[in-house]
């Protein structure tokens, strides 16, 4: 069975880039703290948001869909889920909750994975969740002709139970030292776990809910405002690339963990970045709502949604931005670019 050691493969992770990218996440972190403590309350909508997000990215990652009100509908807990698709979304919503709310009592243990597995398919008639895969399983994807192409062969079924628990061992007793990041160990443990693969469905959104667990135990709570699977999705493409080469010779312990560390860190750079420039936004002293707004759009680089000044402005009503758009379009400092929900904006620079 493969092993699980990281008192020394981290030390071959200190490459420049990664280095410079854990300073960064670290001085973020600092700076975020101090305007949590400051301005809890502003913060509110950017986590409404965040869940939405959050909950909507990593089930369409695999494909899993609905409808954007009937999305928000069931992250709210408003509605009753219809669908497959539907039970599967508000299973991911009721996990990512429990992760919000009490991550500082969930410890990386096997019994509390399986706990969420089990909650991330409770809403099922059959009963899947919360058991280890019973069949080998093989990581797959299909060629332009529709050949079936094996990318990755996982842990045996019959292993599965002592891998995990290995791994979480590892996990805690290299977190316990103290001398390793935490921000290195974490998409280590992560790249471990998807190698495992040990369910049979479920260990893509699995993996991301640890990812948030681990990350908010280590005090990074940046994914608590700012989607982080959403930024996974939007680069999923880089996720794929990269968690390949990361499980190169992984059977056989010469894989290198660089390439996933690296994508991991990344997205949790870009996280903070958008959490500074939407905290910019809730800050903005002097300034009324409309003028806000106008002031956004001027400052944006071309076109910008309505839903995106909402997500940088969660603390503005929807009605409010509504009527804002309406006034400066009629005073012609903006333009409205298309119809419908693929309404865009963008400033009258001719106009200045």
């Amino acid at each position: 069975m493969r092993s699980f050691d990281y008192s020394e493969k981290w030390e071959k992770l200190l490459t420049p880039n990664i280095v410079a990218l854990l300073t960064q996440i670290h001085e973020f972190r600092g700076k975020q703290s101090l305007f949590i403590e400051a301005k809890a309350d502003a913060l509110t909508r950017l986590v409404e948001i965040a869940k939405i997000q959050s909950t909507e990215a990593s089930n369409k990652i695999e494909g899993i869909y609905t409808s954007d009100d009937r999305l928000k509908a069931l992250v709210k807990d408003k509605t009753t889920p219809k669908t497959r698709n539907e039970r599967e979304i508000a299973g991911y919503r009721d996990v990512l909750n429990t992760i919000h709310e009490s991550h500082d009592h969930i410890p990386v243990r096997p019994n509390f994975i399986l706990q969420f597995h089990r909650d991330l398919y409770k809403y099922e008639g059959y009963d899947i969740g919360g058991k280890y895969k019973a069949a080998d399983n093989r990581i797959e994807e299909v060629d332009s002709h529709g050949n079936a192409i094996i990318r990755f062969e996982p842990v045996p079924a019959w292993e599965t139970p002592e891998a995990v628990e290995k791994l979480c061992d590892e996990f805690n007793r290299a977190l316990g030292k103290g001398t390793i990041d935490p921000l290195l160990l974490i998409p280590m443990f992560i790249l471990d776990f998807l190698c495992i693969h040990p369910f049979n469905d479920g260990n893509g959104r699995m993996s991301r809910l640890l990812t948030l667990l681990c990350l908010y135990r280590a005090g990074f709570i940046v994914g608590k405002y700012i989607s982080i699977e959403h930024l996974i999705e939007k680069t999923k493409e880089s996720y794929y690339e990269c968690l390949q080469d990361s499980s190169q010779g992984w059977h056989e312990g010469v894989n290198t963990y660089v390439p996933f560390v690296e994508y991991s860190l990344g997205v949790v750079v870009a996280a903070y970045r958008v959490f500074s420039s939407r905290v910019e936004t809730l800050t903005t002293s002097g300034l009324s709502k409309p003028a806000r707004i106008a002031k956004l759009i001027e400052d944006s680089y071309g076109e910008i949604t309505k839903g995106q000044i909402m997500e940088r402005c969660p603390d503005i009503s929807q009605v409010t931005v509504q009527r804002t758009l309406a006034e400066l379009l009629e005073k012609e400092d903006i333009i409205k670019i298309g119809g419908g929900r693929y309404t865009k904006y963008i400033w009258n620079r001719d106009k200045q």
